[in-house]
């Protein structure tokens, strides 16, 4: 029995170190206009549902399916207000696991110059945000993310069989990604309260969003190459990273052939295509095909 298992782990082994050493290609099929979004800020798939998130005229999501390899709107419009204001006007991130607390990040822009931010996170009951179509009633709780650097953009993690909510900065001095407690996080006022924090480690700068494939035990920085400008996509080993406290680097796909903002990427219910967004008017949604 103990050679049976031995043999079973070193297989498992060699299976995820040949894996690692795999290159992983990014190359856009094609790319589609979608308005009414603002600049677009993020996606989220969640079972098959997908929904774009922008800064229009006020925060907003819109619910979208897929049909063969098209998006096609649900004619579904989520308002991020309350009795009418404008909440979270620049939404960075829907942290949505289906079985814990939902949050939404929303970094606010505090000067024109774009050198001081607040970022805040959000407790939202999302079942009801989809069912009244605003934040009315279902705005749980607000916490300010002030144990971030810059920005916040909130997305589950797995880590050692236990939810985190993982978020990351925008910078490039001192960018971290961290983990926090999402039970903790749920009732706290601020992010620097004892037990939110659980882990963090070091990253590299533009992350834009995140994207965690619990399949593989991968996190992807959704990044630009510098500020504001080009696709980069890092894919790192979430576990490693954490234990290092430094991220470890599984393999960085660059895609050049686009110069505007990327702001988010979803895997659509496959390891071989996803959706990336910009914030650009045009083409500001792109299919792409993932080759392992």
């Amino acid at each position: 029995m103990k050679k049976l298992f031995f043999a079973s782990t070193t297989i498992l082994c060699l299976g995820f170190f040949a894996f690692i050493n795999k290159t992983v290609d990014m190359a856009i099929t094609h790319s589609i206009t979608i308005d009414s979004l603002g600049a677009c800020q993020g996606i989220s798939y969640q079972n098959g549902r997908i929904f774009l998130y922008g800064d229009r005229e006020v925060g907003m999501i819109r619910e979208f399916k897929m049909i063969g390899d098209s998006l096609t709107y649900t004619n579904k419009e989520y308002k991020l207000t309350q009795n009418g204001q404008d909440v979270i006007n620049h939404p960075t991130g829907i942290a949505y696991n289906g079985t814990g607390p939902t949050f939404m990040g929303n970094s606010i822009r505090l000067n024109k110059e774009g050198t001081k931010w607040k970022a805040v996170i959000y407790c939202v009951d999302w079942k009801g945000l989809l069912k009244t179509g605003t934040l009315d009633g279902n705005l749980i709780n607000t916490i300010d993310d002030d144990a971030c650097i810059q920005g916040t953009r909130p997305e589950y993690i797995k880590y050692n069989n236990k939810w985190y909510v993982a978020t990351a900065d925008y910078g490039n001095n001192g960018n971290e990604v961290r983990l926090y407690d999402p039970e903790t996080l749920k009732a706290a006022s601020k992010t620097s309260e004892k037990g939110v924090l659980f882990k963090k480690f070091t990253c590299t700068a533009w992350v834009q969003n995140l994207y965690y494939l619990a399949d593989k035990g991968i996190l992807v920085l959704i990044q630009n190459q510098t500020e504001g400008r080009k696709w980069r996509f890092t894919y790192v080993d979430l576990k490693k990273s954490i234990e290092t406290g430094q991220q470890q680097v599984i393999k960085t796909v660059d895609v050049n052939e686009r110069l505007d903002e990327l702001e988010g990427f979803a895997f659509t219910g496959t390891g071989k295509r996803g959706i990336a967004v910009t914030s650009s008017r045009k083409n500001n949604v792109n299919y792409i095909h993932i080759g392992w």
